[in-house]
Order: C-alpha cells, then structure tokens, then sequence
C-alpha cells in the first residue's frame, strides 16, 4: 500500500524531472504523454545516484505508465 505522502513526494520528483526535461529540450514540451514519460523515466535513471536515498527508494520502480499517470493529474 502507498501511503498519500509518498505519492506527494513521487509528483514532486517527477515534477522536478519534467522541469529539468523542458528545460533541456523545450520542444518536449509538445510531446505526446507517453513520450514524456519515457524520457523522464530514462532521466530518472540516469541520476537516480544524485537522489537521496529516501527519493531513490519513491521513484526506483517507477515505470513508464506510473509516470504517465502522474503527468495525467492537474497538481499543485
């Protein structure tokens, strides 16, 4: 069972990813869903070293149709 905090923390991350990819490469920004999902769960791995450690354990199993529910929620 997730607890609501946790799914807090893993928007925010994902959030914090998606900032970073349309800043990076703005033309994302057009992208279908599915597309930005992949390219942030592919970030996600590449510097899940960078996260600490309580973060890395939230976004470590996220896979690409977690993150594409993530994105499909209007959140603060």
């Amino acid at each position: 069972m997730i607890d609501e905090s946790d799914a807090i923390k893993r928007r925010k991350i994902v959030k914090r990813f998606l900032a970073k990819l349309t800043q990076q490469d703005p033309q994302m920004y057009y992208a279908t869903t599915s597309e930005v999902a992949r390219a942030i769960q592919i970030m996600i791995k590449e510097h899940l070293n960078r996260l600490d450690i309580a973060e890395q354990h939230l976004v470590r199993q996220l896979t690409i149709r977690d993150i594409e529910v993530i994105l499909g929620f209007n959140y603060k």
